[in-house]
């Protein structure tokens, strides 16, 4: 009996001190993510205009994250978790995943259809795709929050959740395979790929672990002990996830990124140019001898 009482006791001392991590941890999210999340979101809207609708899609994103970063000031504000704020929280996770696969999409069209997509792309499209967007998170928001069955519940975060993962690497696949036939400029050809691979990056680091965690749940008690820091790690991915999606503000201002993967590519070429040198001077050589 004392030694159940002994570990009951670790692990409550243990689960205060990650607690208290965690709250350290979002704080910092918050107090940087919030200011520059404005700030980026006001920076885009301006670049909007009638032949450069991408930054819709990304703004839509953000603006997801805005909403999560005033759930987690809540949430840190009560110190307890409320229905509403799950509520918000849940519908603004779903809501990024479908801005993702949209962004990836959106990027793919412009090196696989670049006709296509040049007379296609129109802002009233973009803002009817966002609000078919936020309409599809709403809607398998509202049975998680009224309270649906536990299988019902796998089923709808399953579909939702694992279906973007082989749409983003078939995005990602198809643009690198037409980049050769593109007649897109070279260095948006990089940030293109850059954002591609940043999405995807993003959705399986920092989102999949949780819903992959929702998933796996057992009901045993050692793999309740073993979830409780999984999730409590996955809970954190999630709440960097804002952070990261600023990158993609990054990749669609022109500047120091273009700059940055030039010289990427360059060292690529350098490197691969130096080995084909070192080659053909050891079959000189050879020869030679």
């Amino acid at each position: 009996m004392e030694v159940v009482n002994i570990t009951n006791k670790t692990v409550d001392d243990d689960h205060k001190k990650i607690s208290h991590i965690m709250n350290v941890v979002t704080c910092i999210i918050i107090s940087v993510g919030l200011p520059l999340t404005l700030v980026a979101i006001y920076a885009l809207y301006s670049m909007v205009r009638g032949d450069h609708v991408a930054p819709i899609y990304i703004i839509n994103l953000l603006i997801s994250n805005l909403i999560q970063f005033c759930c987690m000031i809540v949430e840190m504000a009560t110190d307890m978790e409320h229905d509403i704020e799950d509520f918000f929280h849940s519908l603004c996770q779903l809501a990024s995943v479908g801005f993702m696969v949209c962004i990836a999409l959106e990027r793919y069209l412009v090196i696989a259809c670049p006709l296509w997509y040049r007379f296609r792309r129109t802002i009233k499209i973009s803002v009817a795709v966002s609000v078919a967007v936020w309409v599809l998170s709403l809607a398998l928001s509202l049975p998680l929050f009224l309270g649906v069955g536990y299988m019902a519940e796998k089923i709808l975060l399953s579909i939702f959740f694992l279906l973007p993962l082989p749409l983003l690497v078939f995005f990602l696949g198809g643009t690198i395979r037409a980049l050769s036939a593109s007649r897109v400029p070279s260095d948006e050809k990089r940030r293109i790929v850059g954002i591609l691979a940043l999405v995807l990056l993003i959705y399986t680091l920092l989102l999949l672990p949780s819903i992959m965690l929702v998933l796996a749940e057992d009901d045993t008690i050692d793999a309740q002990q073993t979830l409780m820091t999984l999730n409590n790690l996955s809970a954190m991915f999630v709440r960097l996830s804002p952070l990261a999606d600023l990158l993609l503000y990054v990749f669609m201002r022109k500047g120091i990124i273009d700059k940055l993967l030039a010289a990427v590519c360059c060292c690529r070429m350098d490197s691969n140019d130096s080995n084909r040198t070192n080659s053909s001077d050891y079959r000189m050589n050879s020869n030679n001898i």
